[in-house]
């Protein structure tokens, strides 16, 4: 029976495995409307301010400040006006002292201006005269050349994934196409004999394929392409073969099951045989999860997960996602999705064992969060599909009480 090389805490896990994995990045050029979700692989500068122009934030009328200075209702301040700014053009006319022009949203200030008022605080004498009753101050309702972003401003780090507000701001700026990081492809092989298609009627002693799906959904949420390899029986050579040619297709290969205590764990024996360095941990001081094993194989990495579906689903938020991080190249990374909620009832632990508990989001009368731990097997997968949420107790502790509040992070 092969046992665990050595049972470490998921940090010196990870630690271990980023001492000696480092990913090569490819780039390429996309569509600047096409880039939600990829990660930029250079720092992107503004090719010029925006706006290059002074504009209006109202409908109004366009003035020197100091023309309506004291104006009020009872004592209106008349200005003579001398044309109106057309949309999307330069005004081809000057303001001068105790003149106006009648000007949009969105319109460019003509020269001699330096304020708008806004027109429901004026009132039309005659065709070429108004009233203001009230006064503005410099830079009222306008917005200035580069106030929103100057000439040579970072606009994107490199490393950092596109949002929808990045797509508006780039093509504000005229950026068409982008230079990101490829998507890296990830190769997923699910090994058991009593493993069969979710298609298939099922057998006593049988269970349908869950991990493959799930994987590769969490590869594709977090911007990886998956490769399903199919369900592989407990062969160490049938292992071997796909293993391998997943990893020549591949930039990352996970596989699931045959990673657990056993004489059928043979996992660690093929992935020491793709290539060095191998099996870096095979065993993480982690509930659920322990069977994990990490890995590097020519440079790739290959990680061992096990074979229960909520195991697997937390090891591949824990272990993979970082490792998908890398190989996009995110080294700016949006803030993940937590709340703080009261935990219900009180949670025991292993002292030195980090433990994650899924847990279901309620609100009560004051419409606070409250974590209800969700108990189940690390095989039943409906665990998670009924959690809205993990709960993290920390390897120094041995349980949280009811009432303390609690970080969840969200699935």
């Amino acid at each position: 029976m092969i046992e665990f090389i050595e049972l470490i805490s998921s940090m010196d896990a990870r630690k271990k495995f980023f001492d000696v994995y480092s990913p090569e990045l490819k780039t390429e050029i996309i569509e600047t409307r096409n880039s939600l979700g990829r990660v930029t692989a250079s720092t992107i500068l503004a090719p010029h301010s925006l706006p290059n122009f002074p504009r209006s934030t109202v409908d109004g009328y366009s003035l020197q400040a100091s023309d309506s200075y004291g104006a009020s209702e009872s004592l209106p301040v008349y200005l003579k006006m001398v044309g109106e700014v057309s949309m999307g053009a330069e005004p081809d006319f000057t303001v001068k002292p105790n003149q106006c022009a009648m000007i949009h949203t969105g319109g460019m200030l003509p020269k001699g201006t330096n304020a708008v008022v806004m027109v429901e605080n004026t009132q039309i004498l005659k065709q070429d005269e108004i009233e203001v009753m009230r006064p503005v101050a410099t830079g009222e309702n306008i917005v200035e050349v580069g106030e929103d972003i100057n000439f040579g401003e970072e606009l994107i780090p490199a490393g950092k994934q596109i949002r929808e507000s990045d797509i508006g701001g780039l093509m504000a700026m005229g950026i068409t196409t982008l230079s990101v990081n490829q998507l890296p492809k990830v190769g997923i092989i699910s090994t058991g004999d009593e493993i069969i298609s979710p298609e298939n009627e099922l057998s006593l002693g049988q269970v349908r394929d869950i991990n493959s799906y799930s994987l590769s959904a969490i590869v594709s949420r977090y911007g990886g392409i998956p490769q399903v390899y199919g369900i592989i029986p407990d062969e160490e050579e049938t292992l071997h073969e796909i293993a391998q040619k997943a990893l020549s297709e591949c930039e990352m290969v996970l596989i699931t099951a045959g990673s657990s205590v056993s004489y059928r764990d043979i996992t660690s024996l093929v992935i020491n045989k793709l290539g060095k360095p191998g099996v870096l941990v095979h065993g993480v001081n982690i509930r659920p999860g322990k069977p994990t094993i990490l890995s590097v194989c020519k440079g790739k990495p290959v990680i061992g997960l096990p074979g229960n579906p909520v195991s697997a689903l937390v090891i591949a938020k824990l272990f993979v996602v970082p490792i998908m991080e890398r190989l996009l190249g995110i080294t700016y990374k949006n803030p993940t999705a937590t709340i703080t909620a009261e935990l219900s009832v009180n949670l025991s632990s292993q002292s030195g064992r980090e433990d994650w508990i899924p847990v279901r989001i309620v609100t009560n009368k004051q419409s606070k969060y409250k974590a209800e731990p969700v108990f189940g097997k690390s095989n039943l997968i409906f665990t998670l599909v009924k959690s809205d949420g993990l709960v993290r107790i920390s390897p120094e502790d041995t349980g949280i009480s009811a009432g303390e509040h609690v970080e969840v992070i969200l699935l």
